[in-house]
């Protein structure tokens, strides 16, 4: 009976939480990356447009299992991505708006694949540029994935996978900022 009445429950749990809206975690700066980038020498840099393509693997909002998550930056993966940036660069003591060093960005693949009942993965992938002056001194394309522990049950997978967005973030972020070409495109010669 027991086992039974705790089935329900979790059943139950599952059908509240399906279809729901969500909103991605704000972004929260990885202090590795904010260390890297303190550490890259003299520059600073501002962070213009990013956008996102239009792809099937670009998801926004994001699925998880029914339920949708959004941006918390204007709706837009892109944005947060932006956001990302601006914060690990204000930290570093590395931003500077209205610098001719500008770094921007198109968001290509985003999304999170939280339906396996052992194992969720998802995988963020950008094409960074940085632009001096107006001409693209560096252009590139950064991907970082990951897999995470899931759950059968709905009510522990959804929030594992919403939990884990902004590490994917910054995965990527760290992938940017171990690219020499970027922080060579970055300093004034």
């Amino acid at each position: 009976m027991r086992g039974l009445l705790a089935g329900a429950m979790l059943i139950a749990l599952a059908h509240t939480l399906g279809g729901c809206s969500l909103m991605a975690p704000s972004y929260s700066p990885s202090m590795e990356n904010v260390q890297k980038l303190k550490s890259a020498g003299d520059f600073s840099a501002s962070v213009g447009k990013f956008e996102s393509a239009p792809d099937k693997g670009n998801a926004n909002p994001i699925s998880l299992r029914g339920s949708s998550m959004s941006s918390p930056y204007e709706g837009s993966y892109a944005a947060y991505l932006a956001e990302a940036i601006r914060q690990e660069l204000s930290l570093a003591g590395k931003l500077k708006p209205g610098t001719e060093i500008e770094i921007s960005g198109v968001l290509q693949k985003n999304d999170i694949h939280a339906a396996g009942i052992v194992t969720a993965s998802g995988g963020v992938e950008a094409r960074f540029a940085v632009k001096r002056a107006g001409k693209i001194v560096f252009d590139k394309v950064k991907f970082a994935g990951g897999e995470w522990e899931s759950s059968f049950v709905g009510g522990i997978a959804i929030p594992r996978a919403q939990q884990e967005y902004p590490r994917l973030v910054q995965r990527l972020l760290a992938e940017l900022y171990s690219d020499r070409d970027f922080f060579a495109a970055l300093k004034t010669n």
